[in-house]
């Protein structure tokens, strides 16, 4: 099993498509890795589905 996808995310800050790596063993796990244009820092939220689809959702530091 491949355990790092590559997903294209939004900037909450800046706005710009940036490429990550995810890692499937951080699925449940919140972690901040910083905005590759504009090196602000974005929380990533990492979560499996039940059929074992990858689900990545951002956002900046100063949302609720």
């Amino acid at each position: 099993m491949e355990f790092l996808t590559e997903q294209v995310v939004s900037c909450p800050y800046c706005g710009e498509a940036i490429e990550v790596l995810i890692d499937h063993q951080e699925a449940g796990h919140q972690y901040i890795e910083d905005c590759q244009v504009c090196c602000k820092p974005i929380i990533f939220n990492v979560a499996l589905g039940s059929l074992g689809n990858l689900s990545v959702s951002v956002r900046d530091e100063n949302e609720a």
